[in-house]
């Protein structure tokens, strides 16, 4: 597989301001000499702390920030060139933690076709991407309602299909339940699942729920700016020391695990779900009957 999304040397530095909006001399790193490539048609979670630079990440693949030093190409287009910004966004589309910011219409299947309105997309057309688009995120009997009658999942869903209409090969979704309740969130990580497994869309999630890190083919831990930790979820998870020093989290089941491990109880450090924590336990008993 080739990568639709590589970033190379990524250096990126905030201005701060002095209180009379004078920019300060010294400019704050966010992102120091990051490298990544994210293949096409992967789903790949990216974890850190508040300030560790993820979003900041995020932003890049979709054009809203651009690199001070190093490059980062969507689709092998320069992100940085921005005759390219057009392109890039119809490319990789972006989903953020607050659907209210992103739903524009008073009508559902409306707020669906507003993007490839712009796009200039033919009508038939349109109207041919917005009803895939909402059966894709399982809301097309919700097509005619008001956004404002809808659940903060099923919004956040019709956000996802905003983005579904422009047929994006990509779609980044930074934090995209934060903001839900846990029904709201399993909804969410579902469509999101559904797109890339069915769909074959690449999906870059930025989350602090482990659980739903966990769901990723791979992980990339981001740390003070820098990619500290990159691999398949039960390898990130099994290191519970090293997350838990830069203020992670690992799934309850791993820290279970962890715990019992410490006890001396002999089982696997590499457990991220509930299944796979049964199955472990079901296996010591037998073995402690024999």
């Amino acid at each position: 597989m080739s990568a639709i999304i590589e970033a190379k040397n990524l250096v990126f530095r905030y201005q701060e301001n002095e209180e009379d909006g004078t920019p300060k001399k010294q400019e704050i790193p966010v992102l120091k000499d990051v490298s990544l490539s994210i293949e096409k048609g992967s789903f790949t979670a990216i974890l850190g702390h508040n300030g560790s630079g993820k979003s900041t990440f995020a932003k890049h693949i979709n054009a809203i920030l651009v690199p001070d030093e190093g490059k980062v190409y969507v689709d092998g287009m320069d992100t940085a060139d921005e005759e390219n910004l057009f392109a890039i966004r119809q490319k990789a589309g972006m989903v953020f933690q607050n659907p209210d910011n992103q739903i524009v219409a008073t009508i559902v299947e409306e707020d669906v076709a507003f993007a490839p309105e712009n796009l200039g997309v033919a009508p038939d057309e349109i109207r041919r991407r917005v009803d895939d688009a909402l059966k894709a995120v399982k809301m097309y009997d919700y097509r005619s309602h008001a956004p404002t009658q809808l659940s903060g999942g099923q919004k956040q869903r019709v956000a996802i299909a905003g983005v579904i209409a422009m047929q994006p090969d990509c779609i980044i979704l930074d934090e995209p339940t934060a903001m839900l309740d846990p029904q709201g969130r399993q909804e969410v990580m579902d469509t999101i699942r559904r797109l890339n497994r069915k769909k074959g869309i690449t999906v870059v999630l930025i989350t602090h729920y482990m659980e739903e890190a966990a769901l990723a083919d791979r992980i990339v831990v981001i740390d003070d700016g820098r990619v500290l930790l990159d691999d398949v979820p039960k390898k990130v998870f099994a290191q519970v020391e090293t997350l838990q020093r830069v203020g992670l989290d690992v799934p309850q089941v791993t820290e279970l695990a962890h715990l019992l491990r410490q006890e001396g109880i002999e089982i696997e450090k590499d457990i991220i779900s509930a299944e796979e924590c049964v199955a472990a336990l079901e296996a010591l008993l037998e073995k402690n009957r024999k």
